[in-house]
């Protein structure tokens, strides 16, 4: 009975899972992240997330053998470490860079036909923060210095052992060529391709518990540390699982803060990256295996956040489902809309600035036109990057019946699940360790809707040309 434990450092939450060799949930635990002020910029809070972790994990080692911990994180995120420590604050990939800097740093970027990876507002790109960083630090990525990625810290910080890794540096960078598996010019340039420490494979064990966290938690020092990996690239492992999935053509659209679609090409198919729109959000992830993973991203969450209220009800709460999907008809037959976009700078509509058209006095629709219009804006991305064969949504608004059943409805051509677990990207993580394990579950087949959905769509896009042509 060893257990292993999953560390998931997500944006907006942190979460610690614990697992039996055979896939079973023995534990799971969650802490809300905070931000917090670094003086001129806004920081990740290392020193919470790190105390929580310690608790957490000593109350995990009550539970049972536990044999190895893995790490798993969200991108555009590093640590820069001198002397055994945090050199600074890990920044915010949402901190603002003022403009000078932007033009400065947009100046040395690599093309995106070289790295797959746009030019993203704010901290977005790594290479930018780390550009904003310097200006601010002189020789702080001098000698002596290391660039860790946020899975990659996590893991130095249990077993004292540094690595880099592809999920993570292949994750909009900057820093990492996808196709080749080496770092940018830029990066080079720059000194950074220096900085950067070994790379290792996601599933590689680093080294063992370090004394000092055994003393922290009561784990005996035998618990081996695993490299790590980005999350997004952890739902896509989970997803593996399903023979629906597996190695084939298919594509997985990851659901949380952020909607990010990641295919996997048929094995026939030479992908060209030239057939992606930089403009419109879309970019290369690189997999566990070092495979260019064509992909489609917009800020789902924080729009759908944003449009309902944090403390209304949820579009994916249970119990409501049935009320969101009755209120379909109406919000088909007045035409109430949403569009884009209400997290300026991402997604296929970047430029636009979103509004309502007759929004609804109704809760439940109001919550199920947002629900349409998530949907909407991810049939967008996934025909950017010429999504087809089968699609398999995961994530929180999996559970949002609207949005799961409109885009079944706009792709007839697709086949559409969802699955019913709720640790998708902790099982990915698992699986690197155990790769045979089974899925926990079977996956759904999402029905689409009686209405005609086609016919709103092309209303709305039509209503989006007039918007840009007037941008």
């Amino acid at each position: 009975m060893r257990l292993t434990v999953v560390l998931d450092i997500g944006k907006t939450l942190s979460k610690l899972t614990l697992w039996t060799a055979a896939g079973g949930l023995v534990a799971r635990r969650i802490r809300p992240n905070a931000r917090i002020d670094a003086g001129n910029y806004v920081a990740l809070d290392h020193d919470g997330i790190e105390a929580w972790v310690a608790e957490t994990l000593r109350e995990f080692a009550g539970l049972g053998p536990i044999s190895a911990i893995i790490p798993v994180a969200h991108g555009a995120a590093a640590a820069i470490v001198r002397d055994g420590r945090l050199a600074c604050p890990v920044m915010d990939y949402e901190t603002p860079i003022p403009v000078d800097e932007r033009l400065s740093y947009a100046s040395e970027r690599d093309a995106f036909a070289a790295t797959g990876s746009p030019a993203f507002p704010d901290g977005l790109n790594l290479g930018a923060q780390l550009h904003f960083l310097e200006r601010r630090h002189p020789g702080l990525l001098g000698p002596g210095a290391a660039i860790l990625l946020w899975p990659q810290y996590w893991a130095w910080r249990l077993s004292g052992i540094m690595a880099s890794e592809a999920t993570s540096l292949g994750c909009h960078s900057d820093l990492w060529c996808p196709v080749e598996g080496v770092p940018s010019a830029l990066a080079s340039r720059r000194g950074w391709a220096e900085r950067l420490a070994p790379l290792r494979r996601a599933g590689d064990v680093l080294g063992q518990l370090t004394p000092e966290w055994a003393a922290r938690t009561g784990l005996p020092t035998t618990v081996q540390i695993h490299c790590g990996l980005h999350d997004s690239n952890a739902a896509l492992e989970a997803a593996r699982a399903f023979p629906e999935i597996a190695e084939q053509e298919s594509t997985v659209l990851s659901t949380g803060t952020w909607f990010v679609a990641m295919r996997t090409p048929g094995a026939d198919e030479a992908f060209n990256l030239s057939s992606l729109s930089e403009a419109r959000d879309c970019l290369i992830n690189v997999d566990v295996h070092g495979r260019a993973i064509p992909s489609a991203r917009f800020m789902g969450g924080r729009e759908i956040e944003t449009l309902t209220g944090i403390d209304t009800r949820r579009i994916d709460i249970v119990p409501d489902q049935p009320h969101l999907v009755a209120a379909m008809p109406d919000i088909l037959a007045t035409g109430t809309m949403v569009l884009p976009t209400f997290a300026a700078g991402f997604g296929p509509f970047p430029n636009a600035r979103g509004r309502w058209v007759g929004m609804p006095a109704d809760l439940a629709e109001r919550r199920a036109a947002v629900s349409l219009y998530a949907a909407l804006v991810a049939d967008r991305s996934l025909d950017l990057i010429g999504s087809r064969g089968t699609l398999l949504i995961e994530g929180r608004f999996a559970k949002a019946h609207v949005l799961v059943r409109a885009l079944a409805s706009l792709r007839p051509d697709c086949a559409v699940y969802v699955g019913n677990a709720d640790n998708d990207v902790s099982f990915g993580a698992l699986r690197l360790l155990h790769p045979v394990l089974p899925p926990p579950s079977h996956l759904q087949r999402v029905a689409p809707f009686d209405q005609d959905i086609a016919s709103y769509r092309h209303v709305w896009q039509e209503r989006i040309a007039d918007m840009e042509i007037a941008a």
